[in-house]
């Protein structure tokens, strides 16, 4: 992910265990009950933020669920109070359309009603939102004992403390989040030009991308980019989307982020990209081939459906993980989109995401997701959330290397399936070029997140040679055109892909 830096410190936090029998001394019981006393005292950021990098640093799944009462109700407390609970009768109950758990809902709420404010509260008091296509509820939690409670209850598939802002707590995370409104002028050796005078970037060349155009351009596939938005100064992502070789198709806009501390706020922050992030990622994806002298998509043909569903690439807070489920289930509902591109992430697991993710995913749609982009002393954190999820295709980005490197930034591990050249080797900063944030400006991207979006570029043109094609067997194509295939890598997955190789 674009200037992503996220240097994570794992932090040590002591705790001591008092014991006593039934026959303690006075002062021993007094002692333990000083202690229960502190423990019903919220633990600091800094303690919470410790617990999460321990898990992560074992390269170990981060899940709220698996922490005791204390850890998520601190969390809560430290997250505008917000708790989001995922109910239903096992662990595959999420979908509303095929479930029966509307029991375990209203037991669940009757149960937190009789908890919080020692039962003086009604249910709009802290029902904060129901999902309407998911087994989720979101509610404002301030006891302890409720937290306590709603571990204990059946019928519960995760709770989470979805207000609680980890990189928020994390003295040495840096800003950015992979936001930037740079341009910069390209190398004359990082293109080619190629008629009626688009810019080729060289890493579509280490994938026999331009030869690919020969039997397809993504025309009839609509790719639906799930990032911070599209901008609207820049003419070729927007009234000029069709233009020169690309024509006939269309691109929308849409906006699922709610950009406020109120969490019971729905007003949407709009279509447009305010971060720059997602402007880079629809661009090599599907920006237009034509004269004008700018860097050329993966699938020039191809339809965009761009969702602004976060500020920036780090899913760090309730209403930009609300927003990408938000947008992953409207994709999903979408008979028009195959492809969805998602070069954003988490070193924690988020249940809601992770059940829009089935819900598109049961909708026949193929999902890449970046396998994470941070410094080179993060890369122990290993590939992250939503990529390391079965039902999602997980990309990383490698050097031009002889032999395969990962990128400067970029993560690799067992759940990575596919690679992208797109970094120079030795040379960070000699990557793909895309279209700038504005017009008649380029600039460079890197990460996993232009290899993700790069590749669901060329599932597009996979898809268009055969439309009539699953999702299953568009996949299968990927693996057999790439270069580890039969065989997968531990590191790289099946490696690069072959786009010619695909659509022949």
């Amino acid at each position: 992910m674009k200037n992503l830096n996220l240097k994570l410190a794992v932090l040590m936090a002591a705790f001591s265990v008092i014991s006593c029998s039934n026959d303690a001394p006075i002062e021993t019981i007094e002692e333990e009950s000083n202690v229960v006393s502190l423990q019903r005292t919220p633990l600091t950021p800094t303690q919470i933020n410790a617990k999460i990098n321990e898990t992560v640093s074992s390269r170990e799944r981060f899940e709220w669920t698996n922490m005791d009462a204390l850890t998520i109700w601190s969390a809560t407390v430290h997250g505008d109070q917000i708790l989001t609970i995922g109910y239903g009768n096992d662990d595959n109950d999420f979908n509303k359309e095929t479930s029966n758990a509307d029991g375990i809902k209203n037991r669940l709420l009757q149960r937190i009603g009789a908890l919080e404010g020692n039962g003086q509260k009604k249910e709009k008091d802290f029902l904060i939102d129901e999902d309407d296509k998911l087994n989720i509820i979101d509610v404002k939690i301030e006891d302890l004992a409720t937290v306590e409670e709603l571990l204990a209850q059946k019928g519960i598939r995760y709770i989470e403390p979805t207000g609680y802002r980890y990189l928020d707590h994390e003295v040495t995370a840096k800003s950015g989040a992979g936001c930037g409104y740079e341009s910069s002028t390209l190398n004359s050796a990082d293109y080619t030009t190629v008629a009626p005078g688009a810019k080729v970037p060289w890493t579509f060349y280490k994938h026999n991308i331009p030869s690919a155009w020969n039997y397809s351009t993504g025309a009839g596939v609509g790719i639906g980019v799930i990032d911070t938005g599209l901008t609207p100064n820049n003419s070729l992502m927007n009234g000029s989307f069709n233009d020169g070789y690309s024509s006939g198709r269309y691109v929308q806009k849409y906006g699922t982020y709610v950009d406020s501390w109120w969490p019971w706020s729905s007003n949407t922050d709009g279509p447009n990209d305010g971060c720059g992030h997602g402007t880079s990622m629809t661009s090599v994806a599907t920006a237009p081939r034509n004269n004008n002298g700018m860097p050329v998509g993966v699938a020039y043909n191809a339809n965009l459906i761009s969702y602004r569903g976060t500020k920036n690439v780090l899913l760090d807070g309730y209403h930009e993980q609300k927003g990408v489920a938000n947008a992953l289930k409207a994709l999903g509902n979408r008979s028009d989109v195959k492809v969805i591109s998602m070069s954003i992430g988490h070193i924690i697991s988020v249940g809601r995401i992770k059940d829009a993710v089935r819900y598109a995913n049961n909708r026949g749609k193929l999902i890449f997701a970046a396998g994470g982009t941070s410094t080179s002393f993060t890369n122990f954190v290993g590939v992250i959330f939503p990529a390391w999820m079965s039902e999602t295709v997980a990309v990383t980005g490698v050097t031009d290397a002889n032999y395969y490197e990962e990128c400067d930034i970029c993560h690799k591990g067992s759940k990575i399936d596919f690679t992208i050249v797109m970094q120079r080797d030795g040379n960070g900063n000699r990557t793909t070029p895309v279209l700038s944030y504005y017009n008649n400006q380029t600039d460079y991207v890197g990460g996993s997140s232009v290899a993700t979006a790069t590749t669901a570029g060329i599932a597009a043109l996979v898809w268009s040679r055969h439309p009539s094609w699953s999702k299953t067997q568009v996949l299968n194509r990927l693996k057999q055109s790439a270069d580890f295939y039969p065989n997968k890598n531990s590191q790289y997955g099946y490696g690069n892909i072959d786009a010619l190789q695909a659509v022949q």
